[in-house]
């Protein structure tokens, strides 16, 4: 069963993607900021990584090049997920070192298929 962090402040959000995931299988951990997050990848080495950019204490952005720039951590996917699906978001993302994009309001079929992706 893949291990999936969710980084994600917003508890509606967190509820409803959380339950959907569980039932495709996933083992979820949560944080709900993304200085949490940071913390919980190091302690939990989730298999991939869904990762809010709007995020209270440490942004999105920021929780991800830390993750990366670290040895321990470098190795596991993120998936940026945002709201903000403006042009040079996506870019952004990648350039933070997030492996691959998607926006708010989850199309989960399409999110699945891109967790499928970097976990295969």
């Amino acid at each position: 069963m893949p291990k999936v962090l969710l980084v994600e402040d917003n508890e509606m959000n967190r509820d409803m993607l959380s339950r959907r995931l569980k039932r495709k299988g996933f083992d979820i951990l949560i944080a709900v900021d993304g200085g949490q997050g940071v913390e919980m990848a190091h302690a939990e080495s989730p298999d991939l990584i869904l990762m809010d950019m709007s995020l209270p204490v440490k942004d999105g952005w920021t929780a991800t090049r830390e993750l990366k720039a670290d040895d321990a951590t470098k190795h596991i996917p993120v998936i940026a997920l945002t709201a903000h699906a403006m042009s040079g978001d996506r870019e952004q993302a990648l350039e933070a070192g997030c492996d691959d994009y998607d926006t708010k309001p989850i199309e989960l079929p399409r999110l699945l298929s891109k967790i499928e992706t970097l976990l295969s």
